[in-house]
C-alpha cells in the first residue's frame, strides 16, 4: 500500500537579506514562484500533502496566490508560527519580534501530521532529484529513522557573498556532525566561519552540506513534545534570542532512537535568494530546467 507523504513548508521566515517576502517573488517565465516548482517536483515524487508553515498575518496572501495554483492538484494545509505557541510553562517575552526557530516551526504542525515528512525552506529550490530521493527514503524508513539530502556546497554558493550552509560530516552513510557555518569560495576551495563563533576551516566545494532537507517520521514529534519546555525554560538560553533548531533537535531524537541520521547526496544544483542579485541567476537556473525538458514553459499547464 502507498504511503501518504506530506512536505512540511517553512515560510515563516522575515527575509531579511532578501529585503521582502521572497516567497513570492516570481521566478518562472509565467510568474511562478520557487514553491511552485518545489510543489510540482514533490508531487511528481509521490508526497501526496502540503504544510505551510507561515506567519499568522501572511496567511490571504499565500492562500490567494500559492494555495490558489495548487489546491486543485495536492493536499494542503496551513498553521501559523507565533511565540506564543509553547507551554504555558514557558514564558516568551511580548517583546519578542524574531520566531523561536526551525525546530518549534516543525513543532507547531504536530496537529495535522500524522506521516512521515520532508521539511524545505520556502525559497529555496531544491531539484527534482532531491525530492525523488526524500520520498523513496520515507516510503521505505522505519518509524524512527531520519535522513537528510545533502548537496555538494559548491552547488549552492552564492557569487554575492556569504550563505549559511550546514557542512556535514560522516561516514558510512551516515551524519556525525553538522556545523552550521557561513561559507563562500576562495581560490577553488569553501571558507567556513562556524556561526558558533569556532574557528575558521575549509573543505573542498564537493565536501557535503545540509540545506535543511530533513527527513522525518511522527517520531520527532515525540521529543518536541517532550523537550520543547526544557529548551526553552533552560537558564542559558536568552528567551529574547535564542532559537530552537532543527539539526540541534534531529541528532538529539535520532540519539533517543538509538539510530543515526541517514545521510543521502544529491548531484542537484540548489538555487536560493540570500541576496537581491540572486534573483537573475536563479531565474536563468529555471530557465535552463525548463529547457532542458524537466518543466514546462508554464508549470502548471
Amino acid at each position: 500500500m502507498k504511503k501518504d507523504l506530506t512536505l512540511l513548508v517553512l515560510a515563516a521566515g522575515m527575509g531579511s537579506r532578501f529585503g521582502g517576502l521572497k516567497q513570492i517573488e516570481p521566478v518562472g517565465p509565467n510568474g511562478e514562484f520557487i514553491i511552485d516548482y518545489s510543489i510540482k517536483d514533490a508531487i511528481i515524487a509521490g508526497f501526496t500533502k502540503v504544510v505551510f508553515v507561515i506567519k499568522e498575518e501572511n496567511y490571504q496572501i499565500f492562500k490567494n496566490t500559492i494555495g490558489s495554483r495548487i489546491e486543485d492538484k495536492i493536499k494542503v494545509q496551513y498553521v501559523f508560527q507565533k511565540n506564543s505557541d509553547v507551554p504555558t510553562a514557558i514564558n516568551i517575552p511580548s517583546t519578542r519580534v524574531k520566531p523561536l526557530g526551525t525546530a518549534h516551526a516543525i513543532y507547531v504542525a504536530r496537529d495535522v501530521i500524522k506521516e512521515n515528512f520532508a521539511i524545505i525552506n520556502a525559497d529555496d529550490f531544491y531539484g527534482r532529484d532531491a525530492y525523488l530521493k526524500a520520498a523513496q527514503f520515507l516510503a521505505n524508513c522505519a518509524d524512527d529513522e531520519y535522513a537528510n539530502v545533502a548537496y555538494e556546497v559548491g552547488n549552492t554558493l552564492s557569487g554575492n557573498g556569504e550563505v549559511k550552509r550546514g557542512v556535514i560530516f560522516g561516514s558510512d552513510g551516515f551524519i556525525q556532525e553538522i556545523i552550521e557555518s557561513s561559507v563562500k569560495e576562495e581560490n577553488g576551495l569553501v571558507k567556513a566561519k562556524p556561526l558558533s563563533g569556532a574557528s575558521e576551516f575549509t573543505v573542498p566545494l564537493n565536501q557535503t552540506v545540509s540545506m535543511n532537507l530533513f527527513c522525518f517520521t511522527p517520531k520527532l514529534f515525540t521529543y518536541l513534545n517532550e523537550h520543547i519546555e526544557e529548551f526553552f525554560t533552560d537558564k542559558n538560553n536568552d528567551l529574547m534570542s535564542c532559537e530552537w533548531l532543527i539539526p540541534d533537535v534531529a541528532f538529539a531524537s535520532a540519539i533517543e532512537n538509538g539510530k543515526r541520521i541517514k545521510l543521502i547526496t544529491t548531484s542537484a544544483k540548489h538555487l536560493g535568494m540570500t541576496y537581491k542579485e540572486d534573483l537573475e541567476s536563479l531565474k536563468n537556473g529555471i530557465l535552463k530546467e525548463i529547457e532542458s525538458g524537466t518543466y514546462n514553459n508554464n508549470l502548471w499547464s
